[in-house]
């Protein structure tokens, strides 16, 4: 007796995961793409070196370069390296040939001064900051003025200026003053585009945690879910951890600023009034099945 024919096997669905990959490998080559292009001009802008001054083949040459930058107690701090050229310098320009003094502007706190035939040694010199709040943060910005005057031997010489920033969480754009003995330039002082697209992106996440946990409320609360504790630790750890992300802000911003009316101060309420909405109605649905048990 002939064994009766298998029955052929059902053929599994198999979907296709192209449609989904691709957009995600186009979405991460444009990511990288864009950051690469951001990292590059920012990169850019931290290497240019802004000069002002004289051109005199005798000339004095401030190298003046942004260390750190205290928003908030408004002031910069500039490491100055001095090198005298043609007659002015002995030794390749390590050492003047008299007594050099560089008067600076009045938001500069201090002038210098250095002995004859002596090694020129660098000096960080802090300068006053107008403007801007740092309450402002991320979008804060402020003003100062750089000015360096140059005496060699009791007499008035020319002088040039190259500026330069070498603080990663600030951007400078300097505007020269032509001048035919001193060096000055029109600084002005702002947060850098990669913490501006950071300080951004925290208040986009701050919002859609606050609406993640608005939504999840919602949901409990009109099915009476009860107290569901998962979702309670849930909430809580939300609410603890928003604070510490804001911590993390590059900085550190305080308390009060743009950043926390924008989107951590309302955020952190919203999950807090969630939190309590849904323990207050999850405690009445619990206590009302009770009653109904019994």
């Amino acid at each position: 007796m002939a064994a009766p024919p298998e029955s052929p096997r059902p053929r599994r669905s198999r979907t296709s995961l192209l449609p989904i990959l691709i957009p995600i490998a186009v979405l991460i080559v444009v990511a990288v793409a864009v950051g690469s292009w951001l990292q590059y001009t920012e990169r850019q802008a931290m290497d240019t070196i802004h000069t002002a001054g004289s051109g005199a083949a005798d000339r004095v040459d401030v190298e003046a370069t942004v260390q750190r930058v205290d928003a908030s107690a408004r002031e910069l701090v500039l490491r100055v390296r001095v090198v005298p050229r043609g007659s002015f310098g002995e030794e390749e320009g390590t050492a003047p040939v008299a007594d050099l003094t560089l008067q600076t502007s009045a938001a500069t706190l201090g002038d210098l001064a250095f002995k004859a035939h002596e090694r020129l040694a660098t000096k960080d010199v802090q300068v006053a900051m107008v403007g801007g709040s740092i309450s402002d943060y991320p979008f804060d910005t402020y003003e100062t003025d750089i000015e360096f005057w140059a005496v060699l031997g009791g007499e008035p010489v020319p002088v040039r200026v190259l500026f330069s920033n070498n603080d990663t969480l600030f951007s400078v754009s300097a505007t020269p003053t032509a001048s035919p003995q001193e060096a000055a330039l029109g600084v002005v002082v702002a947060r850098s585009g990669s913490l501006l697209v950071f300080a951004l992106f925290m208040m986009v996440v701050m919002w859609a945690l606050a609406a993640s946990v608005l939504i999840g409320a919602w949901y409990l609360t009109a099915r009476n879910r009860g107290l569901v504790w998962p979702a309670l630790a849930w909430m809580a750890a939300t609410l603890f951890a928003l604070s510490a992300f804001r911590n993390t802000a590059p900085g550190s911003p305080p308390i009060g600023c743009v950043l926390d009316w924008f989107a951590f101060l309302w955020a952190e309420t919203i999950i807090a009034l969630c939190l309590i909405a849904v323990v207050i109605t999850g405690v009445h649905t619990a206590l009302r099945s009770d009653d109904t048990r019994t």
